[in-house]
């Protein structure tokens, strides 16, 4: 096993996601039993489906507390989560893994993704060019590159595993795969968090241009949400100073998240084909610091405190 994957006492490893490792009580434990699991999150980053390396310093630490700070302002607003404990020590968090993990509600995952675009961008904003939609939902004549939308749109997609490429898909495709009843559900919870927190981003000085969260089922078929949430990784941020300026002039957003990333993997620099079969090279040392910097500047406008790391 990696270091990542390394054994911690009382817990099990069960599974590897692209940033995340997860852990299930092992026998013996004081979590044996009971429906929980030990959810870490490394210093990996992915972008267009490839796991990059190398990782990005301090990012599964960063991403962890401003997971937590946002399931807090939410529960303050009556948004359930999956969090459990993060208390540190014999029989809780490993020492090990502090500040970067959580102990979490095992739940029933909603085969879907929770996709809420405020703005227009990335993949939108390319099918807005090319039909005048966003996952077959007509929008207006004359927007740009980070245009506010007329009102937050729902637009899912498939959850792939590791390796495959996460689909987008209309609503009435959402219904057949998971029911609509539960379809109406997750919308109306994704677009009441996005709300939320686009709110609560914007009085720091943070446009929320889009985002994803992901939901699952308790015993009693509540959703709940789950995963991370409204992070630099699952979402696009962008200064709100100076946002109007780059869309009358038709210039991409800068942002504090991976688009940064993104965007360098997709240069001439970095001289790698995204439909080519070779995987992405590494990240210079530049940009691995640049994106780090980055993800601290979104926490640190968000919540008003450094993290812990």
């Amino acid at each position: 096993m990696s270091m990542e994957t390394a054994s911690l006492e009382g817990w099990q490893h069960l599974a590897s996601g692209k940033v995340r490792e997860i852990y299930t009580p092992a026998p013996g434990s004081s979590w044996e039993g009971q429906d929980v699991l030990l959810m870490v999150a490394t210093d990996r980053i992915s972008a267009y489906d490839h796991v990059l390396s190398p990782g990005i310093p301090d990012k599964g630490k960063i991403l962890t507390q401003m997971s937590l700070w946002w399931f807090e302002q939410l529960a303050a607003a009556g948004i359930n989560n999956h969090v459990v404990s993060t208390e540190v020590g014999p029989g809780a968090i490993p020492e090990a893994v502090a500040g970067r993990s959580m102990i979490v509600r095992k739940l029933k995952m909603v085969e879907a993704e929770a996709i809420v675009r405020g703005y227009l961008t990335g993949s939108g904003l390319a099918e807005y060019r090319a039909s005048g939609t966003v996952t077959g939902i007509a929008l207006p004549e004359g927007l740009s590159d980070g245009s506010r939308l007329p009102e937050p749109l729902f637009t899912p997609s498939t959850k792939a595993e590791q390796g495959d490429h996460d689909e987008n898909i209309s609503f009435s495709r959402l219904e057949e795969v998971i029911g609509g009843e539960l379809a109406q559900r997750l919308r109306d919870a994704a677009l009441k968090v996005y709300a939320l927190a686009e709110e609560t981003a914007r009085a720091a000085g943070i446009i929320l241009a889009d985002t994803k969260f992901e939901f699952g089922l308790d015993e009693h078929g509540a959703l709940i949400l789950a995963d991370e949430v409204l992070t630099p990784d699952s979402s696009r941020f962008w200064p709100a100073a100076g946002w109007e300026q780059h869309v009358q002039a038709g210039t991409a957003q800068p942002s504090f998240d991976k688009q940064f990333v993104r965007n360098w993997l997709t240069s001439s620099e970095s001289g790698w084909e995204r439909d080519g079969d070779l995987a992405p090279p590494a990240l210079p040392a530049d940009i691995v610091q640049a994106t780090r910097e980055r993800y601290l500047d979104a926490f640190r406008r968000l919540t008003g405190t450094e993290p812990v790391l």
